[in-house]
């Protein structure tokens, strides 16, 4: 079977603030915005590099996130390295995110390869180190890191 060359494009998520979710995702990414619309009823945006969207934004949520319905799971963003994945830690702390370590190692969580992290609607986002440093296999029974919030 062909897999017809098929690769993820942009994510589009609901958001109750788009200037909030603008500014959040533009700091914390270093994306630009690439397309937008304030218009009434309609606004969203689209953010990423060199013209290419990453991520749209729409504006038509009233309430935020909620974990415990069908959907989405949690988005992931992949960075070079260590270093790459300790300074978007430190660029989600000045944001004021709580930052997660869910992969069982200790230490500080950019050191493990990965980190979790709330938007500001809820929405869970996981960044990791394209190079991980090397770290012991979890046991069968504890499942992915990223698993159960």
């Amino acid at each position: 079977m062909s897999d017809h060359g098929i690769t993820t494009g942009h994510v589009g998520l609901n958001v109750t603030d788009l200037d909030r979710s603008v500014g959040f995702y533009r700091q914390a990414l270093g994306v630009e915005v690439v397309g937008r619309s304030d218009a009434d009823g309609r606004r969203y945006a689209f953010l990423g590099r060199g013209g290419t969207p990453m991520i749209t934004l729409w504006q038509q949520s009233a309430a935020p996130f909620a974990a415990d319905r069908a959907g989405l799971h949690h988005l992931a963003f992949q960075v070079a390295d260590g270093t790459a994945l300790a300074e978007v830690e430190h660029r989600l702390r000045a944001l004021g995110a709580t930052i997660r370590d869910d992969s069982g190692v200790a230490g500080e969580p950019a050191a493990a390869g990965q980190l979790f992290c709330y938007d500001p609607d809820g929405i869970r986002l996981e960044f990791y180190a394209l190079q991980r440093p090397p770290r012991p296999a979890p046991a069968a029974t504890d499942g992915p890191a990223c698993g159960f919030f």
